[in-house]
């Protein structure tokens, strides 16, 4: 047996598909600067993390995802959440790694993305469990008995890499579906499926950089997402969401990555960000342009961090940054030389908040 989803193709999905395809095409060619595209990014990825979580029950604000994140600070009588913030933020840069190594679609990785998002060393569960209603406590939904999790998940891997047919949107669609469906863990499987969807979609060619949040979307819409997510009147998966029709879930979700792709691309060809930024910017060399995106997220930076993001020893890294002091590019925010850390001077950094406010 091998999964075989049951859907089918409407008009209006063919309508979101062709949106989604025009918006892709339109970013080969559009001419963001680094500055504004690391900008966006790191907006859209503070957005996943916070929505993502916050869809699962999280309490931090977008605010506070961001400082515990940048700033590594632990929010007053949130420290649970603000741990589950910081794995789903270390899950989403191992799928950000996979995306650049052009990773296949494996057990392995959804493994090692999961152990991530929980913070611990798992495994598919060995028993049952059940989705239930908080207010009612009733049976939402009852997930296959976990003696077929295991196949099920190898069937859809193999589905994934095999299928050649299926349009590459509606693949990522099916895969955060099934996933859900099979629920292979005992928790994370949401915050978990979210991930493989963004990793799909970055894989397939409809990453637009990082640029956007389909989170966002989820959150804003939750009976939506859940509405859509629910393909049969039976709560259990033997009485009907084995073989349920699929076009729903599809249709919800094509629409919002049109929706998504539309607002991202307004956003990024507007005229006013397109223009130039100043008069500072075209001073600086290339590499120090591509360090400003470093700054995008980090107000402060040490040597290795500088080294890390150019591909540079720790060493070269320390020097090139007393070399940009000496320009006038770079200040020392410490006067320790051995926990030196760095932030952009005064006219740099303008740019930079100017930019990501």
């Amino acid at each position: 047996m091998t999964f075989s989803p049951n859907y089918k193709i409407t008009q209006n999905i063919l309508n979101y598909l062709t949106t989604i395809e025009n918006v892709k095409e339109s970013f080969k060619g559009s001419n963001i600067s680094p500055v504004l595209m690391a900008s966006l990014k790191s907006s859209a990825k503070i957005a996943s993390i916070h929505y993502s979580t916050k869809i699962e029950g999280n309490r931090l604000t977008q605010k506070e995802v961001e400082e515990t994140i940048f700033k590594r600070k632990v929010i007053e009588n949130r420290q649970r959440d603000s741990s589950e913030v910081n794995a789903y933020y270390k899950a989403m840069n191992y799928i950000e790694k996979c995306v650049d190594k052009n990773a296949i679609f494996s057990e392995k990785l959804i493994q090692q993305t999961h152990d991530l998002v929980e913070g611990i060393k798992s495994s598919y569960r060995d028993g049952q469990n059940a989705i239930y209603d908080n207010a009612s406590g009733d049976i939402v939904y009852l997930p296959p008995e976990a003696k077929e999790v295991k196949i099920l998940m190898k069937e859809l891997v193999e589905w994934v890499n095999t299928d050649l047919q299926t349009p590459r949107v509606i693949v990522a669609a099916l895969v955060h579906y099934q996933f859900v469906t099979i629920h292979p863990y005992y928790d994370g499987n949401g915050r978990t499926a979210r991930l493989l969807t963004s990793f799909l979609m970055r894989k397939f060619g409809y990453g637009l950089k990082g640029i956007y949040s389909l989170e966002e979307y989820y959150a804003n819409d939750l009976n939506g997402y859940y509405e859509a997510l629910t393909t049969h009147v039976h709560h259990n998966y033997y009485e009907g969401r084995e073989t349920a029709d699929l076009t729903k879930w599809i249709e919800y979700f094509v629409r919002g990555v049109a929706d998504v792709f539309g607002k991202i691309q307004i956003r990024a060809v507007s005229p006013d960000n397109q223009r130039d930024f100043s008069s500072e910017m075209r001073k600086l060399d290339v590499t120090q342009r591509k360090i400003m995106e470093l700054f995008t997220e980090f107000e402060e930076v040490t040597s290795m961090q500088i080294a890390k993001y150019l591909g540079m020893s720790q060493q070269s890294g320390r020097q090139l940054a007393n070399r940009w002091i000496d320009a006038g590019f770079l200040c020392a925010s410490n006067s320790s030389k051995k926990a030196r850390k760095y932030r952009l001077s005064g006219e740099y950094e303008r740019i930079i908040v100017n930019r990501t406010r």
